[in-house]
C-alpha cells in the first residue's frame, strides 16, 4: 500500500510540475505577444482617438503616397513573381555547381541593413555607378525616380518570396507530376495544373510577405530613390517626413494607414488559404 501511495505522490508531483511548466510557457508566450501587440494597438488607438486619421486620409499628400505605394508594390510584386518563381524552382529541384552560393546571394538582402541595400543600389545604378553612366547614355536615369522605388522594393522583398516558394516547390510529390506527364501533359502544363496548385499555400505566403515588406520599405528607398513628394514619397517616407517636421498627428495617422493596410492583406490571405483548404477537403 505504501508503494501505491508513493506512486500516486510521484504522479501528483509530476502533474504539478507539468502545470507549472505549462504556466511558465504561457506566461513567456504572453509577454512576447503583448510586446508585439501593444505598440501596434497604441499606435492605431491614438490614430483613431484623434481627428488626425480622418483628416490625414483625405489629404493630397497621403493619397498621393498611398497611390504610389500601391502602384510600386504591385509592379515590384509582379517582377518578383516573374523572376523569382523560376529561380525558386531551380533551387528546389536542381543541384548544380554554385547552388549554395546562389542561395547565399538570395538570402543576403534579408540580413543586410536597408541603408546598406540602398547605398549598394546607388553604387550600381547611380550617375557615377557601375551601370549608371551607360544607362544615362541611353537617356535612362533611375535614381530618385519611381523606378528606383520599385528596384529597392524588389531587392529587399524578393528573397522572402523565393525562400517560401522554394520550400513549397520542394515539397510537391514528384510522382504526382510524373502522373501528369504520363497522361500527356507538357512541362508548362504540369507546373500550371499540378505543381503550382500544390505549392499554392507556400507561394501565397511568399507573396504576402514580399508585398508587406515592399509596402513597409524605407531605408533602401530613401537612399536610392529619395523623398520626393508625388514621385518617390511612399507612405513610410511620409511617416518619416512628417515626424521630422514635427507633425506627430499626421505621422501617426500615416503609420496607422500602413498598419491597417498590412492587416487587411494578412486577413485576406488567411481567408483565401482557409478557402483553399476547405475546397481541398471537399474534393478529397
Amino acid at each position: 500500500m505504501s508503494e501505491t501511495k508513493g506512486g500516486g505522490g510521484g504522479r501528483g508531483r509530476r502533474a504539478g510540475g507539468g502545470s507549472l511548466a505549462t504556466a511558465g510557457l504561457g506566461a513567456t508566450a504572453g509577454i512576447l505577444a503583448l510586446f508585439l501587440a501593444l505598440p501596434i494597438v497604441v499606435l492605431v488607438g491614438r490614430a483613431l482617438a484623434g481627428e488626425s486619421l480622418v483628416r490625414t486620409i483625405g489629404s493630397a499628400a497621403i493619397l498621393d503616397a498611398l497611390g504610389l505605394s500601391l502602384a510600386t508594390t504591385a509592379v515590384s510584386l509582379a517582377i518578383t513573381v516573374a523572376i523569382g518563381t523560376p529561380l525558386a524552382f531551380i533551387l528546389a529541384r536542381r543541384r548544380f555547381p554554385g547552388a549554395s552560393l546562389v542561395e547565399l546571394i538570395v538570402d543576403l538582402p534579408l540580413v543586410l541593413p536597408p541603408s546598406v541595400a540602398g547605398l549598394a543600389l546607388l553604387l550600381v545604378f547611380g550617375r557615377r555607378g557601375l551601370l549608371g553612366g551607360t544607362l544615362e547614355g541611353f537617356g535612362i536615369a533611375i535614381p530618385f525616380t519611381s523606378v528606383a522605388v520599385v528596384l529597392a522594393q524588389v531587392f529587399v522583398s524578393a528573397p522572402l518570396y523565393v525562400r517560401s516558394a522554394r520550400a513549397g516547390l520542394a515539397g510537391v510529390a514528384r510522382d504526382l507530376e510524373d502522373a501528369g506527364r504520363v497522361d500527356g501533359a507538357s512541362e508548362p502544363g504540369v507546373f500550371r495544373h499540378i505543381t503550382a496548385p500544390l505549392a499554392g499555400p507556400a507561394l501565397a505566403a511568399g507573396l504576402v510577405l514580399a508585398w508587406a515588406r515592399s509596402l513597409g520599405e524605407f531605408g533602401a528607398t530613401i537612399l536610392f530613390a529619395g523623398n520626393v513628394a508625388g514621385r518617390t514619397q511612399t507612405l513610410p517616407l511620409v511617416v518619416y517626413g512628417e515626424l521630422q517636421g514635427g507633425d506627430l498627428g499626421t505621422a501617426i495617422a500615416a503609420a496607422a494607414v500602413l498598419v491597417l493596410a498590412a492587416i487587411g492583406v494578412l486577413v485576406a490571405a488567411r481567408a483565401a488559404r482557409a478557402g483553399r483548404t476547405a475546397a481541398s477537403s471537399e474534393i478529397s
